[in-house]
């Protein structure tokens, strides 16, 4: 297996924010290019990155499956710079990276064993679709974040609606105007915890796709031409407030 990265950085802010969703994973090297799906620890979120072929400048690979440590690659990773390319091979229990830009500079990275078993994105059904401005929605969970530790996303009479209540409340809407909305009325409760850390992925593109229904799973895009980021996140079922 060997394949080459000329800009590298989307990969490691990828890795970057996935490592703070769980630390060790499968990474597939195959005909479709390369690709991650895993569950966090506490069974509350999965996420999935997919990276095509036609990224990479070299792509010389069978069906690979590459048990890696998300917090060492991610150091690695974040000694390329600006101009640096990336090799990627598979030396019998080593992940050999050659980072190249005025020097070559060679990091060797010992696959794992990984017990869980692969997991795949469910095909789940969703009422709601709703796409808004990256930078927009960053906001408004930092606003909800200030005042409680879940939020609700609530669609109503065509507007979607963000918002955290406890002692102190937050709120935000949006109609038609500032976000694509194709839903029915319906609300969810999510972790402000967990949002937060896919927002990181939101500096990635301009817009980011949201889907949910009535007390259900949120699936979460952002997508560029250089990778596809995916979270599903399990609902807070609780009394309404």
């Amino acid at each position: 297996m060997r394949i080459k990265l000329e800009n590298p950085s989307s990969l490691s802010k990828a890795i970057e924010i996935l490592s703070e969703l769980v630390s060790e994973v499968r990474i597939k090297v195959n005909d479709f290019g390369l690709s991650i799906n895993a569950i966090d620890p506490a069974n509350v979120a999965m996420v999935s990155f997919k990276m095509p072929k036609s990224v990479f400048s070299e792509f010389e690979s069978g069906k690979e499956v590459l048990g890696v440590n998300l917090e060492n690659l991610k150091r690695i990773l974040r000694r390329c710079g600006v101009g640096s390319s990336l090799i990627i091979e598979k030396k019998e229990n080593m992940l050999n990276l050659q980072v190249q830009d005025k020097i070559k500079r060679d990091f060797n990275l010992g696959l794992i064993e990984i017990d869980s078993e692969d997991k795949e994105m469910p095909n789940l059904e969703f009422s709601s679709t709703v796409e808004i401005d990256s930078l927009d929605l960053v906001s408004v969970i930092e606003d909800c974040a200030v005042v409680d530790d879940a939020c609700s996303f609530i669609i109503k009479d065509g507007k979607f609606i963000i918002e955290a209540k406890n002692i102190n409340s937050a709120r935000s809407e949006f109609s038609a105007d500032e976000a694509a909305i194709d839903a029915e009325n319906c609300k969810a409760r999510y972790s402000l915890e967990y949002l937060q850390k896919f927002m990181k992925a939101a500096k990635l593109c301009e817009k980011t796709i949201i889907k949910f229904a009535n007390d259900h799973p949120m699936k979460m895009d952002f997508r560029t031409p250089q990778l596809e980021l995916g979270f599903i996140l399990a609902p807070r079922v609780e009394t309404d407030d």
